[in-house]
């Protein structure tokens, strides 16, 4: 990641906050994604996490799992029922590393859509 980071840098973005903050259209997500030579794909992957990652109980850690257990926003986040994320979670988690044992608690998944519905309420 670290020439993903000074593409970005050379783009005055020095972090999530700033790469959420300049991509809020869709002709300055085209703009980013062609100084950044990234598909439209890519760049909304990069935006997708960022947002996700917010979200204190995420993080970094767990805003992959977020966006790969089908969610794609905060906004999404908050509005999905924490048991049916935690099972989609499961699932893809047993399936692609055939283990049980890194799947987070239910707990904590309701602790993720509690903080996006919060963060929702106060952006």
């Amino acid at each position: 990641m670290p020439l993903e980071q000074e593409a970005l840098k050379k783009q005055g973005i020095e972090d999530t906050q700033e790469l959420l903050k300049r991509t809020q259209t869709s002709e300055a997500k085209i703009d980013l994604a062609g100084k950044l030579k990234l598909t439209q794909q890519q760049l909304s992957k990069w935006i997708a996490l960022a947002d996700l990652g917010r979200i204190p109980s995420v993080g970094s850690q767990y805003c992959g799992v977020v966006l790969h257990g089908g969610v794609i926003s905060v906004a999404q986040l908050a509005q999905t029922p924490f048991h049916r994320l935690h099972r989609q979670v499961s699932r893809l988690q047993v399936a692609t590393l055939g283990r049980k044992d890194s799947i987070p608690p239910i707990g904590l998944v309701k602790q993720w859509v509690e903080q996006a519905q919060a963060l929702c309420r106060n952006p």
